[in-house]
């Protein structure tokens, strides 16, 4: 155990004082009850004067290594290097970086070379592993006291220690270097004479150095040793590796080298869709999602259902773009929508992974089989490029979160139909409703200016009938393209003939299928309480009217409100009471109606009653 700061040894000298910090340290940031430190340090015999001897305990390592405590409980000290000690009422926590630990940074470089060996670069494997096996200057905590916990940490890190000098070994194995591997070998199988994966591994260097009679005599050992301690005869490895020397088998020479998994260096993947028009009215939204914060280099692309997002300078640039109603636009100004349907299931991060791994050349048998797997194997590619990962439509932060590149020179710009909170996400832009002359400049760039000035009061009042949401009014744009024998005043009407109950004008279609997605996204409770609020044509809400009308308690009815407002299906602001206030926007509760033409009359009876008590606005 050592303890270095700036260059100069904080060791504690007294025993327990390095077993307190080494339990610790084990299992930093997380809190360690005060009974596990008592037992770690005394197992089964405290001294009567025991909490007061561990408080001084913990007064003595806070003295020496100068542990503060962090402000927020959370962070690690007063600037990000620094080391913190944590009281709680039923611990001490010790927040480290990850890196202030070599156990850590050793982890984390076994399994690197681990994936790296799996992928077939052994080159890299080998650096890596050894890299790795280079932080160990002797056995793990050998010179602390062991209690319960510190002993089964130990028994843990030497197993992945010997599994990572396994592995490192593999490496050079299949890179030739048999002949510098018979010293260590050597040393290994006489330390460790029952350990049959270092006896085959000798065996086997021996054999490929041309010293197949000193091959032999390590297989008899091994096997006599193996009877005499264990009572044991070697494994079926080892046996099938004994008779391929004997035979000179062709398949113990050096192997053919595994072409690895080799990620496009040379044509980076760019996927981002061609423009379809121009973008109005959010300049100030995408300057203030790119300013300073694109990353340069390639591009892959995914599309999920319909929300930008940014992070601390060590870690991915993330930005999540929420706008007001289910339909905001992606900032290309163009609606953007899912590769499913709102009934079938949405594509899993799995799936996501798979195809950016295609993108990047990847060969479909190499592609791994796991999330996991795929998600370490999409940040290998990333650790060290500019890649901006956009995604639309996330739903979850679970799809977000294995899709996020590792190096701190990428981004993701998210778009998603509800809100999100996630810890990469590090800067949220707001998109609101166009205005009235937004909307215009919209449908003139679509449909022309002669157009949209020969009918101007019918173009404002469209803009109007969408709530100046751009995905309704592209949808109306789309149609008056398509039917260009159509004015404008048209679409504001709808067909002008009388219409069959229950059958929308063309302007309530527009939000149909955005409402349609998020309305299947949402819970039961969700969808019962937008039903029923839908209905009624009343303006606002306020929780203790929507308590009335759901039959719920205000505390619940609120949270079902909150709800909508997350998933974007509603709106809410503050009142002039200083309460909040939630309503519908009009072309979303048109929209949501679509939905609900079978389910019958709604008892407006409640409702009424709320409002004769001024608990509400009816529009």
């Amino acid at each position: 155990m050592e303890v270095l700061r700036h260059g100069v040894v904080l060791t504690p000298s007294a025993p327990k004082l390095r077993t307190v910090l080494s339990l610790l340290a084990v299992q930093s940031s997380i809190v360690v009850r005060t009974d596990k430190i008592i037992e770690e340090l005394w197992e089964d015999n405290p001294p009567a004067s025991v909490t007061t001897t561990l408080q001084t305990y913990i007064y003595q390592l806070r003295k020496l290594l100068r542990l503060g405590t962090p402000p927020d409980g959370r962070g690690a000290g007063d600037t990000p290097a620094d080391a913190a000690l944590r009281t709680s009422p039923y611990g001490y926590a010790l927040f480290l970086d990850p890196d202030m630990l070599d156990t850590t940074r050793f982890e984390r470089l076994s399994d690197q070379g681990r994936r790296e060996l799996e992928a077939g670069d052994m080159n890299a494997a080998a650096e890596t592993l050894s890299h790795a096996l280079r932080l160990w200057r002797g056995p793990a905590l050998v010179d602390v006291g062991h209690g319960p916990v510190l002993r089964a940490e130990v028994l843990r890190l030497e197993e992945i220690n010997r599994n990572t000098l396994e592995r490192r070994i593999e490496a050079d194995l299949y890179l030739g270097r048999h002949h510098e591997l018979l010293g260590e070998l050597t040393r290994l199988a006489a330390e460790q004479p029952t350990h049959e994966g270092f006896q085959g591994k000798l065996m086997l260097a021996l054999h490929r150095a041309g010293r197949r009679s000193e091959a032999l005599q390590v297989y008899q050992r091994t096997r006599n040793t193996l009877a005499s301690e264990l009572g044991l005869d070697p494994s079926s490895d080892l046996e099938q590796l004994h008779r391929a020397v004997l035979a000179a088998d062709e398949s113990l020479a050096l192997p053919q080298p595994r072409a690895p998994v080799m990620l496009s260096r040379t044509r980076p993947p760019r996927q981002l869709p061609p423009e379809r028009t121009a973008l109005v009215g959010r300049q100030p939204q995408v300057g203030a999602v790119l300013g300073g914060h694109c990353p340069r280099g390639s591009i892959t692309r995914h599309r999920w259902s319909s929300s930008p997002v940014h992070q601390d300078p060590a870690s991915p640039r993330c930005a999540r773009r929420s706008g007001t109603g289910p339909t905001a636009p992606t900032p290309t100004a163009s609606s953007t929508r899912g590769w499913w349907t709102p009934r079938a299931a949405p594509p899993t991060p799995r799936d996501v992974l798979a195809e950016f791994l295609r993108a990047l050349d990847v060969p479909e048998d190499r592609i791994p089989g796991t999330l996991s797997e795929r998600s370490r194997l999409f940040r290998t590619w990333t650790a060290d490029r500019h890649v901006l990962v956009t995604l639309d439509d996330v739903v979850r932060a679970d799809q977000l979160l294995p899709l996020v590149p590792a190096s701190p020179d990428c981004g993701v710009l998210v778009t998603a139909r509800r809100q999100l909170s996630a810890p990469v996400v590090t800067a949220v832009v707001e998109v609101g409703p166009l205005n009235v002359e937004e909307g215009l400049r919209l449908l003139t760039n679509v449909l022309g200016k002669h157009r949209v000035m020969e009918d101007e009061a019918a173009a404002r009042e469209l803009v109007r009938l969408c709530d100046g949401l751009p995905t309704a009014l592209q949808a109306a744009a789309a149609l008056l393209q398509l039917r260009r024998h159509w004015p404008l005043s048209k679409v504001v009407k709808g067909s002008g003939l009388p219409s069959e109950p229950g059958t929308p004008n063309h302007h309530e279609l527009f939000l149909y299928a955005s409402v349609e997605l998020s309305y299947r996204l949402a819970p039961l409770s969700v969808q019962r309480a937008f039903r029923k609020l839908t209905r009624l044509d009343i303006s606002t809400f306020t929780p203790r009217f929507a308590s009335c009308l759901l039959d719920m308690t205000e505390a619940q009815t609120e949270s079902l409100l909150d709800e909508l407002v997350e998933f974007q299906l509603m709106v809410a602001e503050l009142g002039t009471d200083g309460d909040l206030h939630y309503r519908f926007l009009p072309s979303v509760r048109a929209a949501g109606r679509l939905l609900l033409a079978d389910a019958g009359p709604v008892d407006g009876s409640a409702a009424y009653r709320a409002v004769g008590a001024g608990h509400a606005h009816v529009s």
